[in-house]
């Protein structure tokens, strides 16, 4: 199931019995839990609802739970959260001995008047285990690991439209790609947008470009765009500035080096007559990321993306190795660079 669709279902009280909802989307997985909470009247959610943690409370508790009549009510409402023991997160160090034989029994026999909700949104499924196996057929499997672009503008503009604000285009753009389409950065950042845009209710460019900062991954994007214009002086520059900022060279050099990455792969898949959603699905990169890499390397030469790949790999050895100044180094890679593609 989409997130649209479950949202339907349950502002129509249609429930299913077991759910499990996967992928690390905070602001929508707080919404669905805002949804199910609604199928609880406020006067019965002391008795009738409970969210359990599975990294500090033993699993059959929160079965137990589950399978008891709701109290004076219709329904019995039970997250369970942090359900690690469905992924591949490795959790050795738990000392919580989690009764799998049991949910088994119980996803074979759910409980019709229980509303039980699986939160496995940390590190992927583990589709070799039975226990995944098992709840993939019982339960309604609810996916947020994919939001694409369309859908991120379609969410913003509806938390706006709720209370009457607009935001321009262009202005929407912007957001985008400074939070590099982080759903729940983007969320963050909209309630400062509302403040200054409260006597117009509209939001435009200028606000965002005032109050939204870029990300690094946005940093780094305009200094990969200007390495491969050849502008040395502006490469430098925001360099420099994002030293200053207290960014870690090797972590400024390893995005570098992971968006550069991303463009040769972009560039070879295209040549080869990818579309934009086969690369993203072929790459498992966020097809907005994609987006960008294609429309940067149009008018690349794949030679000269390898070079600078290269000459980033050897940034990362010097500074794992040496003591060398970042910025020398990073002023030495362009220098190297412009003579090689002259």
């Amino acid at each position: 199931m989409t997130y649209e669709t479950t949202m339907a279902q349950l502002k129509k009280s249609a429930a299913k019995p077991v759910y499990l909802i996967t992928g690390d989307q905070p602001y929508l997985t707080q919404r669905l839990k805002n949804a199910f909470l609604t199928l609880i009247p406020e006067t019965e959610r002391t008795m009738n609802y409970a969210s359990y943690d599975m990294e500090s409370t033993p699993l059959a508790q929160a079965l137990n739970d589950a399978m008891s009549a709701p109290f004076f009510g219709e329904k019995r409402l039970v997250f369970i959260e942090r359900a690690y023991f469905l992924t591949t997160e490795n959790h050795r160090g738990s000392k919580i001995d989690h009764d799998i034989d049991g949910l088994m029994n119980y996803l074979e026999h759910p409980e019709p008047t229980s509303i039980v909700v699986f939160f496995a949104t940390n590190g992927k499924l583990d589709s070799r285990k039975k226990v995944v196996k098992t709840i993939k057929k019982a339960a309604e499997v609810i996916s947020l690991e994919a939001v694409g672009e369309s859908q991120i503008r379609s969410l913003v503009q509806q938390n706006l439209a709720r209370e009457h604000f607009e935001i321009e285009p262009d202005a929407l753009n912007l957001l985008l790609q400074r939070t590099g389409t982080d759903l729940s950065l983007i969320m963050n950042e909209l309630p400062k947008l509302k403040l200054a845009s409260a006597d117009t209710k509209k939001i435009d460019q200028l606000v965002v470009t005032e109050l939204v900062s870029k990300s690094l991954d946005q940093n780094v994007f305009d200094l990969v765009n200007d390495v491969m214009g050849k502008r040395i002086e502006a490469a430098l520059n925001l360099y420099r500035q994002l030293i200053l900022t207290k960014e870690e060279p090797l972590r400024i050099n390893a995005v570098l080096v992971s968006q550069f990455r991303l463009l040769i792969q972009a560039k070879i898949l295209m040549r080869n007559g990818y579309s934009q959603g086969s690369i993203a699905s072929s790459l498992k990169v966020h097809p907005y990321r994609v987006k960008l890499a294609m429309q940067s390397v149009r008018h690349l030469e794949l030679t000269h993306l390898r070079q600078a790949y290269l000459g980033l790999i050897q940034i990362e050895r010097a500074l794992k190795s040496t003591s060398q100044d970042p910025i020398m180094l990073f002023e030495l890679f362009m220098l190297k660079y412009l003579d090689e593609v002259a």
